[in-house]
């Protein structure tokens, strides 16, 4: 009896309904950005060091949270960033080297973040307009 091949189906990812250029980076200003030892190991071949040195430079422990997370920068409209944030373009600097939990954020169609962001724009007649938090 002959096999019979499946079709294969396509599943369409839905497009964002977010523009990550036209933010200034609020999710890269989390207190804590988790990393896992895969995303020090990527951080690591990035920068042609070994795995622990990349671990010492860019993360530190939590202990009230249990894990490592990547280490903050002072920054004029957030209180502070991720290390690896361009605080002048307003973008990350190692995107294609980025941790696991930034490649999946916001795991949503939709940012909340930039959702209010959009309001906020259009209140104040002002595309440019950033909501300062500090």
């Amino acid at each position: 009896m002959p096999k019979t091949e499946l079709p294969i189906l396509k599943v369409k990812k839905a497009r964002p309904a977010y523009d990550c250029t036209k933010c200034p980076g609020y999710c890269c200003s989390y207190d804590w950005i988790l990393v896992r030892e895969r995303d020090i190991e990527r951080l690591a071949r990035r920068f042609e060091i070994t795995p622990e040195e990349a671990e010492k430079r860019f993360t530190k422990f939590v202990p009230e949270y249990g894990h490592r997370v990547l280490r903050h920068k002072q920054d004029h409209i957030y209180k502070s960033t991720c290390t690896f944030f361009d605080q002048q373009e307003r973008r990350c600097t190692v995107y294609e080297h980025r941790p696991g939990l930034c490649r999946e954020y916001p795991l949503t169609k939709h940012c909340g973040y930039y959702d209010f962001l959009k309001w906020e724009r259009q209140q104040q007649d002002d595309q440019e307009f950033i909501p300062l938090t500090r």
